[in-house]
C-alpha cells in the first residue's frame, strides 16, 4: 500500500511508542553504551540477524538478556564450545519405546530471540546449523522441515581477543549478518555507575513492555517509510564505491580491496535505513540515516587484500573514505 508521508508519519506515532518504554527498562541495568542499545533495536525493527563483537566484560550478554526480558517472546542462551553439535541447536530424533518409533526433539534454535553466545567457539559445522536457520528461517531434521515462529532474530556474540580454540566465522557466513557492532569501553562516569551497582547487588526488575505482535506490527511499518530514488542512488554509490573504487575517484583503494560488498549490503543498507528513520520517529529516510549505519552495515563485508593489512588499513577505514567522498544527495 502507498500512505502519503503524513498518514506514515501518524502510524510512526502510534507504533513506535514503545521504543522509550524499551529503552526505559533497558538502562535499568545498561548503563550507558546507548550505540549498542540502539543497534540492537534496529535488528529487531529491520528483521536482521546482528553480530557483536568486543573485549569480554562490556555486557554483551547482559544487554541482549535485558532486552529479551522487556519483550514477551521465547529467548533462548546458546553458549557455543568446541564441543558443541549441530544437533543440540537444531533438535534431533530420539526412539520412543512406547511407541516404538522415532519423534522429533527440537532444539533450543525453536525460539523468538536467540543468544548465540561466543559464536567463534564452535566448529563450522554448529556455525553452518545456525547460519542455515537464519538465512531460510527453517530448520530441517531427518527428512521434516519445521518452519521457525516469527519474530526470529539472531544476536551473537564474539571475542576478537583469543585466537586459540576458536573458528573465526568465514567471510561469507558472515555476510549474513544484517549489522556487525563494534562494542567499546564505557565512559570513566558511566563505568562509576557500574561499579556502584555491581557492589550493592541491587537492580530494578526488568518488565516485559512489548509483545511480539506488536515488534511484527511495528516492522510493517518500517516498511511502508518513504525511501526516496535519490537515496537509493546514494546507497548504491556507497556500495559500487567498495566493488569500483577507482570510478569513484578512489584509486588508492582498489588494490587494498579484495571484495567489496554484496547486493545484500544495499538491501541491509536500506532495510538498516528505514528502521533508524522509525527510532528517530520519521516517516521518510535522509542521508545521514543511511551514513548512520553504514559502518554496521559495511565493516564486515568489505574484505581487504593482504596489502591492506601491511598497511595496517582496516575495512572501516576505507568506508570511512568512501563515505567522505561519496556525494550526499
Amino acid at each position: 500500500m502507498n500512505l502519503s508521508i503524513e498518514e506514515i508519519n501518524k502510524l510512526i506515532y502510534e507504533k513506535s511508542e514503545f521504543i522509550g518504554k524499551l529503552t526505559s527498562e533497558i538502562s535499568k541495568v545498561i548503563v550507558g553504551q546507548k550505540y549498542m542499545v540502539e543497534r540492537i533495536l534496529l535488528g529487531i525493527l529491520a528483521d536482521g540477524h546482528i553480530l557483536l563483537e568486543g573485549v569480554p566484560g562490556l555486557a554483551k550478554t547482559l544487554a541482549i538478556k535485558t532486552v529479551s526480558d522487556a519483550i514477551t517472546t521465547k529467548f533462548q542462551r546458546i553458549q557455543f564450545t568446541p564441543d558443541l553439535l549441530p544437533a543440540d541447536l537444531i533438535g534431533t530424533l530420539i526412539y520412543n519405546q512406547q511407541k516404538s518409533s522415532f519423534e522429533v526433539k527440537k532444539g533450543p534454535i525453536f525460539s523468538n530471540l536467540i543468544l548465540a553466545d561466543e559464536i567463534n567457539r564452535s566448529p563450522s559445522k554448529v556455525q553452518s546449523a545456525l547460519l542455515e536457520a537464519m538465512m531460510e528461517r527453517q530448520v530441517t531434521i531427518s527428512d521434516q522441515t519445521f518452519k521457525l515462529e516469527e519474530p526470529f532474530l539472531v544476536m551473537a556474540t564474539q571475542n576478537p581477543v583469543e585466537q586459540q580454540g576458536t573458528y573465526p566465522l568465514p567471510e561469507a557466513q558472515v555476510d549474513r549478518f544484517m549489522l556487525k557492532i563494534k562494542v567499546s569501553y564505557p565512559q570513566k562516569e558511566e563505568e562509576l555507575i557500574i561499579l556502584r551497582r555491581m557492589s550493592t547487588g541491587k537492580f530494578d526488575k526488568v518488565v516485559p513492555v512489548i509483545s511480539a505482535e506488536e515488534i511484527i506490527s511495528a516492522r510493517k511499518v518500517v516498511k511502508e517509510i518513504y525511501m526516496d530514488e535519490k537515496i537509493e542512488n546514494y546507497i548504491l554509490d556507497i556500495v559500487y564505491a567498495t566493488r569500483e573504487p577507482e570510478k569513484y575517484g578512489l584509486p588508492q583503494l582498489k588494490d587494498l580491496i579484495e571484495y567489496g560488498a554484496s547486493p545484500r549490503a544495499s538491501i541491509s543498507l536500506a532495510a538498516a535505513g528505514r528502521a533508524f528513520a522509525f527510532l528517530k520517529r520519521r516517516g521518510y529516510v535522509i542521508p545521514e540515516d543511511i551514513r548512520s549505519i553504514a559502518m554496521d552495515v559495511l565493516r564486515h563485508r568489505v574484505i581487504l587484500t593482504y596489502e591492506a593489512e601491511a598497511e595496517e588499513m582496516s575495512s572501516e577505514d576505507i568506508i570511512t573514505q568512501i563515505l567522505n567522498k561519496i556525494e550526499v544527495p
